[in-house]
């Protein structure tokens, strides 16, 4: 049953994307890319090109196919040379599918073309349009519960030209989805970084973005209270890189900048529904010394003032 409450032109732009994206890279032909196989006969094949031994059984279970139809598109595969059964030493009910070398060449020759076909698309596009592109690539598949690839290790890095502009957009759309924080927040947080741009001394203040092949997954600032203390400001961690020890990263990394900087205290200023980040302040040896009601972002908070010793 279709879900009602879905935006009403949901499934029309899925369906829409469906239709330019198949037509684009060509599958919607008889057979694809000019080869002698069909889209599905094509993914058996690089099934078994990509794990030799593998199963009818397991085969369909990766591709969703049905039992009997890829029984007969696998015979048609032995048949015609392409591909090898050979009973299994560990379970003699089945059987070990490998290309042999006519199937491997044949294989190649499709994945060349395939390859080909996606770099000329690639190819098309202007540098960030290709970038936005892969992301969003991962991004839908990550959605779906299947990242195309494994994480890449997380970068942290000083901030660019764009990276305030996004700590405002980021600080102001989670925390009113998390927290509830109306826009006097946000407002406060594009206070904090046009004061940042105008006033930064580079030798005693940063700001520090963590990002991952190419996309930012969290910020902080440290910004001059005194000569004495610094201040850390706008900590924030994106969802989707939550429990990989970031929020601790960068908490490290501004205490390491700011000892450098030659400041002694480090003094930060936060809300008591901020749960893990306090949890994380306190396991980094930062103590809450003033406490106090504010309704200043609509929802009702104690905000309170952490310090601690460098």
């Amino acid at each position: 049953m279709l879900d009602v409450t879905l935006p009403d032109d949901a499934v029309d732009r899925v369906r829409a994307f469906n239709r330019l994206y198949t037509k684009r890279i060509g599958v919607l032909a008889e057979t694809l890319l000019g080869s002698p196989f069909s889209l599905t006969e094509a993914r058996i094949l690089y099934e078994i090109a990509a794990a030799p031994g593998t199963t009818a059984k397991a085969i369909g279970t990766a591709l969703g196919l049905d039992a009997g139809y890829l029984s007969r598109l696998l015979a048609r595969f032995v048949r015609d040379g392409l591909v090898e059964a050979v009973r299994s030493d560990a379970d003699g009910r089945s059987r070990e599918l490998r290309l042999t070398a006519a199937g491997q060449d044949a294989y190649s020759r499709l994945e060349n073309d395939s390859r080909r076909s996606v770099a000329g698309l690639l190819d098309g596009l202007q540098d960030e349009d290709r970038a936005a592109f892969l992301a969003a690539t991962e991004d839908m598949a990550r959605s779906l519960g299947a990242p195309l690839s494994p994480p890449m290790p997380i970068a942290i890095r000083r901030h660019r030209p764009g990276d305030l502009g996004w700590i405002v957009e980021r600080h102001g759309t989670v925390y009113a989805r998390e927290y509830g924080f109306d826009g006097r927040f946000e407002a406060l947080v594009a206070d904090i970084v046009a004061a940042f741009l105008r006033e930064n001394d580079p030798a005693r203040e940063t700001c520090l973005i963590a990002e991952r092949d190419g996309r930012r997954l969290g910020s902080v600032m440290v910004v001059r209270a005194d000569d004495e203390t610094a201040k850390l400001r706008l900590l924030l961690v994106e969802p989707e890189a939550r429990g990989e020890g970031l929020g601790r990263r960068l908490l490290g990394e501004s205490m390491a900048f700011a000892r450098e900087a030659g400041y002694r205290k480090m003094v930060l200023w936060t809300n008591d529904v901020l749960v893990t980040a306090r949890r994380l302040y306190e396991a980094a040896g930062f103590r809450c010394v003033e406490a106090a009601e504010h309704t200043d972002f609509g929802p009702r908070l104690i905000g309170e003032t952490w310090t601690r010793t460098l």
